[in-house]
């Protein structure tokens, strides 16, 4: 819990300067180690900065790109949010299931097949923004999360 207290008051001073959030998701743990080492070890901050920068990069467009999304409302996905945040859950608990199984049984009884289509297309797509800030949103611990990243590699 700490860990979700320091980044978001790390976060604090760009968000006040209106600026957008910063989110370490996607960034190799490897490169992360290796840049925190340079610091500590060799008292080399390059390392750290440029990882800072790309991470911060790819934080900002992630971002926009979820604004732009939600200032232009989708009437397909705000007809059926409750069905995919439910199949999404469904998919992240079944890890060991094909998750495309489990979107079909979960969309067995809509009316028509292209309506069917365009759900599954909205569930997968939130099924690959899916992260660990959003979890709570689906009611998924990060532990399930991890567990079916696993078995999606």
């Amino acid at each position: 819990m700490s860990n979700t207290y320091s980044r978001l008051a790390a976060n604090l001073p760009l968000i006040r300067a209106n600026l957008c959030p910063l989110a370490f998701l996607g960034v190799p743990e490897q490169a992360y180690s290796r840049a925190i080492l340079g610091v500590y070890e060799l008292t080399r901050i390059e390392l750290l900065r440029d990882l800072y920068l790309w991470a911060y990069e790819c934080s900002t467009q992630e971002y926009l790109a979820i604004k732009q999304e939600l200032t232009e409302l989708d009437p397909m996905r705000l007809a059926w949010h409750q069905r995919i945040r439910e199949t999404v859950r469904q998919v992240v608990l079944q890890a060991d299931s094909n998750p495309l199984d489990v979107i079909r049984n979960s969309l067995t009884d809509l009316a028509s097949e292209e309506e069917r289509k365009e759900v599954a297309d909205l569930i997968i797509e939130e099924l690959r923004r899916l992260h660990e800030g959003v979890l709570a949103r689906y009611g998924l611990r990060p532990a399930e999360f991890q567990h079916w990243r696993e078995k999606q590699r």
